[in-house]
Parts: C-alpha cells; sequence; structure tokens
C-alpha cells in the first residue's frame, strides 16, 4: 500500500498511532514510545504505507516550534535571567564533558578526526521535547526544576546554534570554515531580541488591549507571531526554534500569555505525534547490522553517564541531591540538535553514513531508554502508575 495524498498518510498515522496507543497504555508502555514504534512500521523501513517522511518530519518540526513558544510565554524574563545565570557554567562544563566522551569514543570506533569531532558534538545536548513532554505542568510553570530544566536545555540550544552555524558555514568538501558567516549569523541574535521586544511592546501588546474581546483574533496573533519571528530568525541564519521561544519570552508578561499557552497545547501535541513518527519512520533498519555494536555503546554511555554528570554538576551549585538527579534522568539523552547535527555534516561531506546513522540510531535508543526511565520513576504526565501521574 502506498498512499497518494497527504489525507492518506495522515490517515495512516492518527488511526494507527490510536490504535498503538491504546494497545500502550493497556500494556503500560510510554505513549511517545507507540508513535516511534508505528514510524517503524509504516515508514520505509516497514510496510512503506507512509513513502514520504521527510514530508511528514517538516511538518512535525512546526510542534517542535509551538513547544519553544509555549515555553517562552511561561517564562518571565527576570526569571529567565536569574536562572541562566546558574545553570550557565552547568551547561558549559556539562557541554565539554559529552563531547569529550563522544569523541573519544569516534576515535575508538575508528572514525576520522572530523567524524568524531561530530559525535562529540551530537552527544552535548539533551532533548527539549523528551525533557519537556515529560515534565508536569505545574512543575514546568512554577516550581524551579522546571526553570532549571529550561535554564539547562535553553542554553544548551544556544551552544547547538553556534554548533550548526559552524557547520553550515563549511565549504562542502573542503572542511574549510568561513569565519565572516558565522559572526554575521552571531550579531543577528541580539538585534533579533531587540527588534521583538519594540515590536511587543508597540505593535502587538496596543493591538492585543484593543481587541482582547475577540479570542480568535488573539488565537491568530499568537500563531502569526509566533511562525513569524521562527521564520525572521530563519532569514537571520538562527534557528527557527529560537526565533519561536523569544516569540513566547516576549509575550511572557502579558496577561493574555496564559490564554495562549491553553489555546494552543492541542496544535503542539498535533505536530508532537507526527515528529515521534517521523523519527520512528526515518530510521533505516537494513544498515542496524553494521552500526548496531557502536550505536549501543554510545546509548549505554549516555544513558549511564548523563544523569551522573549533571547530578553532580547540580549538586556542586546548591541544588538538592533529589532534584539534581531527577532533573540528570530527564536530560538522559541525546537531541533533535543531534540529528541536525548529522545532516548537516552528512550533507557537508564531514561524515560519512555510517557515522551518521550511529548518530541517528543513538537518538532513537535513548529518546526510548530515557523515556522509560522517567515513567516509571518520577512524576510524569503519561506515567501508567497513577502515583507518578501528574498533568
Amino acid at each position: 500500500m502506498e498512499p497518494s495524498s497527504l489525507f492518506s498518510s495522515f490517515f495512516i498515522i492518527f488511526s494507527g498511532a490510536a490504535i498503538l496507543a491504546t494497545l500502550s497504555l493497556y500494556t503500560r508502555q510510554p505513549i511517545i514510545v507507540a508513535y516511534v514504534a508505528l514510524g517503524l512500521i509504516a515508514g520505509p523501513s516497514g510496510f512503506e504505507w507512509v513513502s514520504d517522511p521527510k514530508l511528514l518530519n517538516e511538518i512535525a518540526h512546526i510542534g517542535i516550534i509551538f513547544l519553544l513558544f509555549l515555553l517562552g510565554l511561561d517564562m518571565q524574563p527576570n526569571s529567565l535571567l536569574h536562572v541562566l545565570r546558574k545553570a550557565t557554567w552547568i551547561a558549559l562544563l556539562s557541554s565539554g564533558i559529552f563531547f569529550l566522551i563522544g569523541f573519544v569514543c569516534g576515535t575508538a570506533f575508528g572514525f576520522t578526526h572530523a567524524e568524531s569531532l561530530v559525535l562529540g558534538a551530537a552527544l552535548m545536548f539533551s532533548s527539549t521535547i523528551i525533557g519537556i513532554k515529560l515534565l508536569p505542568t505545574t512543575v514546568l510553570h512554577h516550581k524551579h526544576m522546571g526553570e532549571m530544566m529550561v535554564g539547562l536545555l535553553l542554553l544548551q540550544d544556544v551552544i547547538a546554534i553556534i554548533v550548526l552555524l559552524v557547520l553550515g558555514s563549511v565549504q562542502t568538501g573542503t572542511h574549510e570554515v568561513e569565519a565572516p558567516s558565522i559572526w554575521i549569523t552571531a550579531s543577528a541574535l541580539p538585534i533579533l531580541c531587540v527588534a521583538a521586544f519594540m515590536s511587543v511592546k508597540y505593535i502587538i501588546l496596543p493591538l492585543l488591549s484593543k481587541f482582547d474581546l475577540f479570542h480568535e483574533y488573539i488565537f491568530l496573533v499568537a500563531i502569526g507571531w509566533c511562525l513569524g519571528l521562527a521564520e525572521a530568525a530563519h532569514v537571520l541564519g538562527l534557528s527557527k526554534e529560537m526565533g519561536a521561544f523569544i516569540a513566547g519570552v516576549t509575550l511572557a508578561t502579558h496577561p493574555v500569555a496564559q490564554f495562549m499557552t491553553e489555546k494552543l497545547k492541542p496544535i503542539r501535541d498535533f505536530f508532537l505525534v507526527l515528529f515521534f513518527f517521523a523519527l520512528g519512520a526515518s530510521f533505516k533498519l537494513e544498515i542496524l547490522a553494521d552500526i548496531w555494536a557502536y550505536a549501543l555503546i554510545l546509548t549505554l554511555a549516555v544513558v549511564a553517564i548523563k544523569p551522573v554528570v549533571f547530578r553532580f554538576l547540580l549538586g556542586q551549585f546548591s541544588e538538592k541531591k533529589v532534584l539534581a538527579w531527577d532533573i540528570g534522568f530527564r536530560l538522559g539523552q541525546i537531541s533533535e540538535f543531534s540529528l541536525l547535527i548529522a545532516y548537516l555534516a552528512l550533507a557537508s561531506n564531514i561524515i560519512g553514513n555510517e557515522a551518521a546513522h550511529v548518530i541517528q540510531a543513538t537518538a532513537v535508543l535513548t529518546f526510548v531508554i530515557s523515556t522509560y526511565i522517567v515513567i516509571f520513576n518520577y512524576p510524569n504526565p503519561i506515567a501508567p502508575s497513577s502515583r507518578l501521574r501528574r498533568d
């Protein structure tokens, strides 16, 4: 069966997701794993019911953008600055440790120097989607742990953007970096922030105040502002996720922020189902025989070492032991940015197919294992146990 339309693909994805989600709930498994499993079954490596996962992956990317926008809506600028000051050293030190682990593993696997560098970069970051998806809403909005996790993930995103800027500046096949383009793009961040805050102050907020009784209008302005600033960030050489987050933060002080948060959650969840499906669909089972040992070693290293590193570093900065372990296990995977790093590095001929597939397989495995660890041990919205389930 090969669907000829986007509608057919959506039918397979959401009908299949509903069936597998039902089975996962009956068997006390995480729903996220059901979405990934459906991608493996229906994607190119399975029955090929959905033959163009790249298109769906682009659509699912919108879900990540909305997720970052909603995070921004919940972050007061003053609180954000306070958290970032505390989390900066933790983010930098942990990223350095994980980079070294990845580089050493890549060298031991026999990869080239450049491939080992990219592998190290891919291990530096944790997943914003997994981390926030499994964090109870009350913790995300009102607790110190939520602020600390968002701060760490945001700083990792900034580091990831720098890595992506470097990779994007590498001339294909030469490994030479165009330094001027890096500095031009880096200077775009403060420009975007200032322009966003000024636009909200003098355009967006006056409009919302004037037409605040029209909920449909507020909904449209929220979506337009989120996607508009995401596109502006992309044009300036930044990530769309960063633009969406800035869009949210600029509106966080306005009372309408909570209204936007509630109205946009269903849209976010719709696209996140597509994201996890696309993740499973993009995984090529036929190459697993060649790289399974490398991927398994990296997966075990990430799942075992990341929580310990975060526990130690957070403990050094006066965080309580229980809180430090909680955050450590919630960040015990690699990131969707790791997949993007692998894609860009492969497109620039910096790494080969084998190294790229190792990163991809490690991402899938760490996503799944980390999800299992969290849902069975820590409070989260999709826990099989009512004792741990927190919305």
